[in-house]
């Protein structure tokens, strides 16, 4: 009988009489299909979380890699961006008057309402307000006049070589004028001007925080 006669006449429930050949070839196949599902089991599915984890960290580091490959390559418009920025803040604080130049500057802003033909109330310079790396000084203006005088002002503020903004602007009608709707006005104002810390102010600035940060820090660890 050949082996496909012998493989037809094996019995499966009298495993006990088959050849010898056809229980070994059992046994190898229960052998390893049961090694099979025990590598399965502990090897392949107890890896499946590990396995996924590295894909997650596999597309992360490829986003992070695309992403500083398109900054390398932008790197030159960086820096020509930069170059742009540093001009531009450049020219904008050398618009910044330095402490001694104050005084002068609000001699500037006093006579361009009075070169407009206003006549001048109230200039009442304020107290300074530090910033990161400048300072603000508000001044109080009340002005008489027109309403094409107020212009004539408010355009001089604007073509001064130094920043002077104005806040808080309002106009009324001045009662104790004789003149027309249109001359007998009142302008009152905020106008901030600005300067410059020079390095000695924000180093004493730094280390006046420096300190600061040290004794809050010495009452916090006090019971």
């Amino acid at each position: 009988m050949n082996f496909l006669g012998q493989l037809k006449a094996l019995d499966p429930k009298d495993v006990g009489r088959w050849p010898l050949l056809f229980r070994a070839l059992a046994i190898g196949l229960i052998m390893v299909v049961s090694s099979g599902l025990l590598i399965w089991y502990f090897v392949i599915n107890g890896n499946v979380p590990t396995l996924k984890a590295a894909e997650a960290k596999q597309q992360e580091l490829w986003r992070t890699f695309d992403e500083k490959q398109r900054k390398a390559a932008n790197l030159g418009a960086y820096k020509q961006q930069l170059e742009e920025i540093e001009r531009t803040f450049g020219a904008m604080l050398r618009q910044l008057p330095g402490k001694t130049e104050v005084p002068n500057l609000l001699v500037d802003i006093s006579q361009t309402g009075l070169g407009a033909g206003l006549k001048e109330r109230l200039f009442q310079p304020g107290s300074e307000s530090r910033r990161d790396f400048y300072a603000e000084l508000p001044i109080k203006i009340r002005l008489t006049g027109s309403y094409h005088e107020f212009g004539e002002f408010v355009s001089g503020i604007a073509a001064l070589p130094r920043i002077v903004t104005l806040h808080d602007i309002a106009i009324s009608r001045d009662k104790a004028a004789k003149g027309t709707a249109d001359t007998g006005l009142v302008l009152d104002l905020t106008a901030k001007t600005y300067r410059y810390l020079d390095e000695a102010e924000l180093a004493a600035e730094q280390q006046a925080k420096s300190s600061k940060g040290k004794k809050d820090r010495k009452g916090a660890r006090k019971p």
